[in-house]
């Protein structure tokens, strides 16, 4: 297995990862733009002209994308997250290639027919009207905005559905001018690849790009807030927001390893005090939530809406029994879990090929296994103690969405945190 990087002249990055021991390859293009990158008026744009992407170039129709990629029976797809937009493909090693092709010709040559772009935007109108008939959908989007007022990466990835309606061509051209620029792509495959030949033929697809410099983007700034919607529904979904970290912290993996035996498995202190001793919920978790400059850690439950109040509660008492003292036995297990999943990750491709990219855009440089593991295993007790501590000391974020009218309010959780 080996890793390689090349940069063309136009700032666009190839980077391949090659396994022998495998019949297929995982590739795409990475693209350091997402729904930050947007502004109030066009909110919505990077997921509407990810999903216009695959609807038709000078070559291709939309059906014949499909078509050529499934003919040889690979898959091709791709998402849209708040800095990333990433268009992947995984194939049999012979069809990298025209997989690569594919995705060249439709970052590079799509049409954005009018036609097309009226049927993705009722499309996407009904993914929007999904997400509103998904309480936790709801909740968490709500969160969002709570924690990041009046902020791109507080609007929702899909968009508003007035803006949606009514988003123009040249609008989606637009965009895709000034945030495609080749110094903030990836280029990136796994598995049955060679290097040499690969960058050959991303340079033949690519190479010509003109370098550009996409607008800067603001700061974020976590600041905390709350949002509650009131309906009649079984279950109350409630989400509760601390500070967290970036993702280039020194104490970005102390997070993780806090995160997994705060909240990430069954022999996890929520899942043991919440679940298991008094029932107060059924699904119950924390997380870690990070960027390039900024984050927070988060915890979700289903619960009764008349118990959301008690399990707010327990979830305060055991972060703060975290920051007083974290065990030696749960900080090992926890680092534990992480080690495992990181291991087990590496038997994927398409992971390979994923983590791969996102380390370049992040970090700008590849990070090899012994240095993630390393870096996890550094994380000690007082480490994880002292990521709870300054989780505790910023504003909370609090969201509810269910039977909540009687649940407390953000600031009875300030009251607590601080008891």
């Amino acid at each position: 297995m080996t890793v390689d990087v090349t940069q063309l002249n136009n700032g666009l990055t190839i980077t391949t990862d090659r396994i022998d021991g495998v019949e297929s390859a995982a590739l795409g293009v990475w693209v350091g733009s997402g729904a930050r990158s947007e502004t109030v008026e066009n909110n919505g744009v990077a997921h509407l002209l990810e999903h216009m992407a695959f609807k038709g170039t000078e070559r291709r129709s939309a059906a014949d994308i499909a078509g050529e990629i499934e003919a040889v029976g690979g898959h091709l797809n791709a998402y849209t997250s708040r800095e990333v937009t990433a268009y992947y493909a995984r194939v049999l090693k012979e069809d990298a290639p025209l997989a690569l092709d594919i995705m060249a010709d439709i970052l590079r040559n799509s049409t954005f027919a009018e036609d097309e772009l009226d049927r993705e935007r009722t499309v996407i109108l009904q993914e929007i009207g999904q997400a509103a008939d998904t309480p936790e959908d709801v909740a968490h989007d709500a969160f969002q905005a709570a924690a990041y007022p009046g902020q791109s990466v507080g609007r929702p990835i899909l968009g508003e559905p007035e803006i949606i309606r009514t988003m123009p061509r040249q609008g989606v051209v637009d965009y895709m001018t000034a945030r495609y620029q080749p110094r903030d792509m990836i280029v990136c495959a796994s598995g049955k690849v060679d290097h040499g030949a690969f960058v050959d033929l991303a340079t033949k697809l690519f190479g010509d790009m003109l370098a550009g410099e996409a607008p800067a983007l603001a700061a974020s700034e976590y600041l905390g807030g709350e949002a509650r919607i009131v309906k009649d529904s079984e279950q109350a979904h409630v989400l509760l927001g601390l500070p967290g970290v970036p993702l280039t912290a020194p104490d970005y993996y102390a997070g993780h390893v806090f995160s997994t035996l705060y909240g990430g498995g069954m022999s996890s202190r929520l899942f043991q005090e919440v679940r298991e001793k008094r029932g107060l919920c059924y699904s119950i978790y924390s997380f870690m939530s990070a960027m390039t400059d900024g984050g927070m850690m988060g915890i979700y439950a289903g619960s009764d809406g008349e118990q959301a109040g008690q399990v707010l509660e327990v979830a305060i008492d055991e972060l703060k029994s975290v920051a007083d003292h974290a065990g030696e036995e749960e900080v090992n297990r926890a680092k534990a879990q992480l080690r495992a999943s990181l291991l087990m990750s590496r038997e994927s491709t398409s992971m390979r090929a994923e983590q791969l990219a996102q380390q370049i855009l992040i970090h700008g440089r590849p990070l090899t296994t012994e240095e993630v593991r390393d870096r996890v295993d550094a994380v000690d007790a007082a480490a994880v103690s002292a990521f709870a501590i300054k989780a505790l000391s910023g504003p909370p974020t609090l969201t509810m969405v269910g039977p909540v009218a009687n649940a407390p309010d953000v600031e009875a959780i300030r009251r607590h945190i601080a008891a």
